[in-house]
């Protein structure tokens, strides 16, 4: 595969059609793969249990969830909804214990050679798991296919897609954080917004989502130090397209510097969206002010406002900030007579309002 680097920036269309997106083959075998699972939980699971358990939903999350997936990484996380989680505290203290019960019977089906997996290995320190992991095999399978299962609380219920959820979730959510001291731990439960939030976007949007990933995939090899969110780094190709854009089809080589830009830029980040929940909930709106005057970079889920995807590793930040400083100057970046390709144009770091309650009737995103 040829080096992205050394991928001129008229042939990155290409590139990403060559070698990022998924074909069909792979589509189906990870649906497939999906399938297998999904019945499992549904029908198998949790048939044996000493205490009724529903299964309301299972939800496919992650890259395969949104359509960003990218060609050769076989991976699928599915969060299945739980009836006896009846809250975000219940969720926390309870999830272990779901989680070693899923395990259980997977060992089983494995014994009854229905399929067979391979547990990744857990850290013995986690005395409370959120996820399980582990790669399924199966005769209906050409390869294994890596799935990450997670427990939730269903907090949205029958949500209706492309609709507001009620604030009275966020507000519990907020409070329940607050007092657990656990901000975004349950984003989990917002997986159909943040899939929905995604999935709505046009293809070629999706296309330099693949490209920016592969390019953080690279950059995550290289540096061999932990670095922000991957979910950061989509998030921030959606607000540089939104606000540079808004174009179905684009030259996708002035959105991708767009984004480093705006990596190297981190520092003066402070971005939201209003599509889920706004300030117009008092609860929602004190917490929002006390969110976005944290330490920039400031990236909220657009699902969860306690997610705040950029805070936690400023030397992350700075790490690969540099890092896109460096690529600026590679010819992915450059027209046919060596001249630069150019970036959008987005909005640069201005002074944080007092209040933040006249917001704008674009529900897209802000930036302070």
């Amino acid at each position: 595969m040829m080096a992205l680097r050394y991928t001129p920036a008229k042939d990155l269309d290409k590139f990403i059609k060559d070698n990022l997106q998924p074909d069909t083959s792979f589509r189906e075998q990870v649906k497939r793969a999906i399938h297998i699972i999904c019945s499992f939980l549904k029908e198998r699971c949790f048939q044996g249990a000493s205490h009724p358990v529903r299964v309301s939903k299972v939800v496919k999350g992650g890259s395969s969830g949104k359509g960003t997936a990218l060609r050769g990484r076989s991976d699928a996380d599915l969060v299945v909804f739980l009836s006896p989680l009846r809250s975000f505290q219940d969720q926390l203290t309870l999830r272990g214990l779901f989680i070693e019960e899923i395990r259980k019977q997977l060992e089983a089906c494995q014994r009854e050679r229905t399929f067979s997996v391979k547990f990744e290995v857990q850290n013995p320190r986690w005395d409370n798991p959120r996820v399980l992991s582990f790669v399924l095999c199966s005769p209906q399978l050409q390869e294994g296919v890596e799935f990450d299962v997670l427990p939730a609380f269903d907090a949205l219920g029958q949500w209706t897609e492309g609709s507001r959820p009620d604030p009275q979730i966020y507000s519990k959510l907020i409070w329940e954080c607050s007092y657990l001291g656990k901000e975004g731990e349950f984003s989990t439960c917002f997986t159909e917004l943040q899939r929905d939030f995604l999935r709505r976007r046009p293809a070629k949007l999706k296309s330099l989502i693949r490209l920016v990933k592969h390019w953080y995939q690279m950059c995550k090899e290289k540096l061999g130090k932990p670095l922000p969110p991957k979910y950061a780094l989509e998030l921030l190709t959606v607000y540089a397209w939104e606000q540079g854009s808004m174009a179905p089809g684009f030259i996708t080589a002035q959105g991708f510097q767009t984004v480093l830009e705006l990596v190297i830029n981190y520092q003066h980040l402070c971005i939201y969206w209003t599509l889920y929940y706004d300030s117009k909930n008092p609860d929602i709106g004190e917490y929002l002010q006390r969110q976005l005057k944290k330490p920039r970079p400031v990236i909220l889920d657009p699902a969860d406002p306690t997610g705040n995807l950029g805070g936690g590793d400023p030397e992350g930040w700075c790490r690969l900030a540099r890092e896109a400083e460096a690529w600026l100057s590679f010819p992915c970046f450059e027209r046919w007579d060596g001249s630069s390709v150019g970036s959008w144009t987005v909005p640069s770091l201005i002074t944080y309002p007092a209040s933040i309650a006249q917001e704008e009737e674009d529900w897209r995103c802000t930036i302070f």
